[in-house]
C-alpha cells in the first residue's frame, strides 16, 4: 500500500495519455496522494478535469497561473514528491530532461526535484530508435533515472514496433517497488495498540496521560508499507489514524481497550502494545461533578492488557513498551518476563526531547534471550521499522 506517499505524475502529449488516467486510478486505490502536471500537448488528448476528478486534486498546467496563497508550484511539487513519474514521456520531454531545458511546468518541476524519477517512453518506433533519443535515455539512466521501457506492439500511426507505453499495471508496480521495496510482512496480521485511555472521576473529570499515539501510528504505517495487515486499537491520540489500517477500534477506558484487543487477538500473528492504558481506575464512580475543598479518591488496579494477552498468545509474538524514569533496563527485563513478551521497547520518559508528544525517540530493545540493542535517537517512523526488523529476528 502507498498510504502517505506522494506521487507527482507528469503527463506529456501523445495518444497514450488515456493510459495515464488508469495510472492515477490505480495509485489512488493503493492510497497514494497524486498530483498531476499536464503539458499543453497532453491537454489536446485528455482534459485536466478528467485527471482532477481521478486524482481528487487540482491539475497543474501553467507555471504562471495565479494561486490563492504564495506557493511556487514547480518548487512545492518538486519538494512534495516521493516519486516523480512521467507517463507518457514523449521524445520531446525526454530530450528536455536530458539537456536541462525548462520551458514549461513539467520540465521545470523535473529539474527542481530531487525525488526518484521514473520515465515511461511512448512514441513512434522510428523516434524511439533514433540515435538522439537513445542517447538522451542513456544520459538519463546514467543520472539515476529509472525507465519503465516501451513495449513492442501496434502503434497509433499503424506501425508495428517498439514505442508503446508500458501497461499501467506495470508502471504502478514500478512505483510500488521503489516506495515499498521491503514486503517482509506480507501475509502477516499485526495487532497494534496506541494512545492513552481515560478513566472517569466524575461527570466532568477524567484520569488520563500524555500519550500522543505517534509511535503507534508510525508502527501502523511501517507494517502496511512492508505488506502487513494492521488491526488498530487506540485511545486518545493527537495524530490521525493512518489510512493504511485495515480494521480500527476507538476506545476510552482500559477495560474497553482490553475487550477490543481480545476481539482482534485470534486474527493477529503479532501483538505490539504501544498504547499507554491507564493503570488505575476509580473504585467508586461519581455520576455528577464532585464538590468540596478537598478530594480523596480510592483507586483500584486496571487489568494489564499485554500480560492478559501474553499469557494466552501461544506461538504468536508479543512486543511491549516500557516507559520508565529510572532503572530502565532492569524494569524492562522484569516486564518482559512478567508479560510473557518476546520483545520489550524501553524508553526514558523523563527526557523532554524524546518519548511523549514529540516526533523522535531513543530506546533500548531487549529480546526474550536478554540481547540488548540501543537504537540511538531516531524519528518514530524510522524506529518503527527498526522494531519490526527486530521482531523478525525473534
Amino acid at each position: 500500500m502507498l498510504y502517505g506517499k506522494n506521487v507527482v505524475l507528469g503527463v506529456s502529449g501523445g495518444i497514450a495519455v488515456y493510459k495515464a488516467c488508469e495510472i492515477v486510478s490505480r495509485l489512488k486505490k493503493l492510497g497514494a496522494n497524486v498530483d498531476v502536471i499536464m503539458t499543453d500537448h497532453a491537454q489536446e488528448f485528455v482534459t485536466p478535469l478528467t485527471f482532477q476528478t481521478l486524482a481528487k486534486s487540482a491539475v497543474v498546467t501553467n507555471p504562471f497561473e495565479p494561486v490563492k496563497e504564495f506557493d511556487i508550484n514547480h518548487i512545492s511539487l518538486a519538494k512534495k514528491a516521493d516519486v516523480l513519474l512521467v507517463a507518457p514521456a514523449t521524445a520531446n520531454v525526454i530530450a528536455k530532461f536530458a539537456q536541462g531545458i525548462a520551458d514549461d511546468m513539467l520540465s521545470t518541476t523535473y529539474l527542481a526535484s530531487t525525488a526518484h524519477k521514473i520515465v515511461c517512453p511512448a512514441m513512434n518506433v522510428n523516434m524511439y530508435e533514433d540515435v538522439q533519443t537513445q542517447e538522451n535515455m542513456r544520459i538519463l539512466r546514467e543520472r539515476g533515472v529509472e525507465f519503465v521501457d516501451a513495449t513492442v506492439g501496434m502503434l497509433a500511426c499503424g506501425d508495428i514496433g517498439k514505442g508503446r507505453m508500458a501497461e499501467p499495471v506495470d508502471i504502478v508496480k514500478a512505483v510500488e517497488n521503489y516506495l515499498t521495496p521491503n514486503q517482509d510482512f506480507a501475509g502477516k496480521t499485526v495487532l497494534i495498540t496506541a494512545g492513552g485511555t481515560e478513566e472517569a472521576i466524575d461527570g466532568v473529570r477524567v484520569l488520563t496521560n500524555r500519550s500522543s499515539g505517534k509511535m503507534g501510528a508510525a508502527l501502523c504505517q511501517a507494517v502496511a508499507d512492508r505488506g502487513g495487515k494492521v488491526l488498530f486499537v487506540h485511545g486518545n491520540m493527537t495524530v490521525t489514524v493512518p489510512n493504511s489500517v485495515a480494521e480500527e477500534a476507538k476506545v476510552k477506558t482500559t477495560d474497553d481497550m482490553l475487550a477490543a484487543c481480545k476481539r482482534f487477538a485470534d486474527d493477529a500473528d503479532i501483538y505490539i502494545f504501544a498504547a499507554a492504558p491507564a493503570d488505575y481506575k476509580l473504585k467508586d464512580k461519581f455520576a455528577n461533578k464532585i464538590k468540596g475543598d478537598t478530594l480523596t479518591l480510592d483507586f483500584v488496579k486496571n487489568p494489564d492488557i499485554a500480560k492478559t494477552l501474553g499469557e494466552k498468545k501461544g506461538d504468536k509474538k508479543s512486543v511491549i513498551f516500557c516507559a520508565e524514569t529510572e532503572n530502565l533496563v532492569k524494569f524492562a527485563k522484569e516486564k518482559l518476563v512478567l508479560k510473557n513478551a518476546d520483545l520489550v521497547v524501553a524508553n526514558d520518559v523523563s527526557r523532554k526531547d524524546i518519548g511523549f508528544e514529540v516526533d523522535e525517540n531513543e530506546v533500548v530493545i531487549i529480546d526474550r534471550h536478554g540481547k540488548e540493542f540501543a537504537s540511538g535517537k531516531l524519528s518514530k517512523r524510522k524506529l518503527a521499522d527498526l522494531i519490526l526488523d527486530r521482531v523478525l529476528l525473534i
